[in-house]
């Protein structure tokens, strides 16, 4: 039988590394569904919504470096869109094949037709629609060197009446080049940085995932400095473990220590970070920042100086040319904060709560023990990003995976997936709200069907809390946040995995540990206090006259009852706010 389009896809894809197509088949699909099964070398990911298979297919490329996913024509290609955001704005290469209507019915508004250059365009490095058999394996070529190089996704349209012709010989490679080049500053401008460094006595540096690989050479500049290390949370578990110098993260789920050390260094170091919330920035203090897309330079602070560069190339260049500081006061106050901010992090982890009421602070840090030192974890937007950014420890081999810049709500158990399938041989931990879980539930599912060993930790606080916060914060009642939810462990059994719900303290270890210990996939629903709040490092005034307004808005429309309980679960917070 000769090879068709739908063969060499399949063969390009193996060749590059791709391990399985996450997606929904569909008419427009089944050519190449039928491909990948007559192939055996890859795996068709049958997901029950094609968002799933945007956001397992970015947990993967996160993970392992690439990854595909697959959507049929006009619905299909709508629900891609918001899990193909996600791993845009999240630097995951991802080739997406969008399968479109038959060439012949392009224009007429046929059945299921959707304009795909229109609607992937703000989420791809790459987009564009393969109408010939001739142009089809040098465009599947591009859109991997895209995805790989410009680290995002590329859009491959493929109409389905292609995907059965007798494909043809590629008139260019169809080899995928995984290239690693050295890219740092010239001579002269790293000359200058170290002459701003040198002249600076109290320096911070700020790190983002771009300064991931450069763990090694981050402690020798903080060494050389006397420097704190702040961070970014997608750097948290690189750049956290195994070292002397950390402050902790900043920004609205950051602690108190990492916020003081930016804004009272003389010098503020930005390296491999495009930190998003300016209002956490310092403007009082000189700013230079290191970042391997130069378009990111400046765009969140005024900066002394921008310069272009891999950080642990430009590092490793620099490094040389920095002068050993030996006053070390400013390093020191620092650290002694956060020795503080530590200490009042473990208020809640030693004060577990009550039963119904579990303090979800107290939660993580049971998990951070008992996870495995490579575990992968996967955070719900919302006030499970907060529990794991504060009591989730980096080891320097866990990885922790969430939809930090696109924010979208019900990330974390689609993501398992992926990370499951991308790392076989590796715990996968989702921490999801009930908010969030209900939202995909239906993919449970697919964790069933592939029996993945996801351990799904659900922190049931019965309501959107992030929101809940956001409203109490602008001194608005809450409203339309409360969450009716099903008993999430029938649930679990009828899908046909491991249930457990746990509503007292003093059963969170040991049916944690029990759970952690099934075979397969486990849905671990545990009743935590609906009314926990997660303060920023820096409460602006603003957010306190809300907070106070809220307050008051309450008692006077008759909830007394419910400020008592704000009051009582949030004794260390409130004084902030009120």
């Amino acid at each position: 039988m000769s090879k068709n389009i739908s063969d060499q896809l399949v063969e390009t894809l193996i060749a590059a590394g791709i391990q399985r197509i996450y997606a929904v088949t569909g008419d427009s699909l089944n050519h190449v569904n039928e491909a990948v099964h007559r192939n055996g070398k890859i795996k068709w990911v049958h997901v029950r919504n094609e968002e799933t298979a945007a956001f397992a297919a970015s947990a993967e490329a996160q993970l392992n470096g690439l990854a595909c996913c697959a959507g049929s024509s006009g619905p299909g290609h709508v629900h891609l869109i918001n899990g193909l955001y996600d791993a845009h704005r999240s630097s995951a290469p991802v080739l997406a094949i969008a399968s479109t209507i038959p060439t012949s019915e392009f224009g007429t508004d046929y059945f299921q037709e959707t304009n795909i250059f229109k609607l992937f365009d703000d989420c791809s490095c790459y987009n564009q629609m393969a109408t010939t058999t001739t142009q089809f394996p040098r465009m599947l070529q591009t859109a991997l060197q895209h995805a790989i190089h410009k680290k995002g996704v590329a859009v491959l349209g493929l109409p389905g009446d292609i995907t059965n012709l007798p494909a043809e010989e590629a008139e260019t490679t169809t080899r995928l080049f995984r290239n690693k080049p050295i890219v740092r500053p010239s001579e002269d401008e790293l000359l200058q940085l170290a002459e701003i460094i040198n002249t600076h006595k109290k320096v911070t540096i700020y790190c983002g995932l771009g300064a991931a690989e450069a763990h090694d050479e981050i402690i020798q500049l903080a060494e050389k400095l006397k420097s704190p290390v702040a961070y970014s949370y997608k750097a948290k578990m690189a750049i956290q473990y195994d070292n002397p110098y950390e402050v902790g993260l900043t920004g609205l789920l950051g602690v108190p220590s990492a916020y003081q050390s930016m804004h009272e260094c003389e010098l503020l170091i930005l390296l491999g970070t495009d930190f998003p919330y300016t209002p956490f920035m310092p403007v009082h203090n000189k700013i230079v920042q290191i970042d391997i897309k130069p378009e990111n330079l400046g765009r969140r602070a005024k900066l002394e100086m921008g310069l272009c560069g891999d950080v642990k190339d430009t590092l490793q260049a620099i490094l040389p040319l920095i002068e050993t500081k030996e006053d070390a006061k400013f390093l020191n106050r620092q650290l002694k904060f956060y020795d503080v901010v530590k200490k009042n992090l473990l208020l809640y982890v030693n004060d577990p709560g009550k039963p119904n009421t579990i303090h979800p602070e107290y939660v993580a840090s049971v998990i951070n023990e008992l996870a495995h030192k490579d575990a992968i974890f996967t955070v719900d937007t919302g006030m499970c990003c907060v529990w794991a950014a504060r009591y989730i420890a980096g080891t320097g081999e866990r990885k922790m995976l969430g939809s930090f810049n696109h924010g979208s709500m019900a990330n974390a158990m689609p993501q398992a997936i992926g990370a499951a399938f991308a790392c076989p041989d590796k715990q996968v931990i989702a921490f999801c709200g009930d908010g969030g879980l209900s939202m995909m539930m239906g993919d449970l599912m697919t964790i069933v069907q592939y029996n993945l060993p996801v351990k799904i930790v659900l922190f049931n606080n019965r309501s959107l809390n992030m929101v809940k916060l956001e409203m109490q914060v602008a001194g608005i009642p809450d409203i339309e946040t409360d969450m009716l939810n099903p008993d999430f462990v029938k649930l679990a059994e009828a899908m046909g995995m491991y249930g457990i719900l746990i509503n007292d303290p003093a059963d969170v270890r040991p049916a944690l540990e029990k759970a952690f210990l099934q075979d397969g996939p486990a849905l671990i629903t545990i009743q935590t206090d609906p009314n926990a709040l997660a303060m920023p490092p820096k409460l602006e005034f603003d957010q306190m006259k809300g907070f106070a307004f809220y307050m008051g808005k309450m008692m006077i429309s008759g909830r007394v009852d419910e400020i008592f309980k704000i009051i009582k679960s949030n004794y260390k917070h409130i004084t902030e706010v009120i």
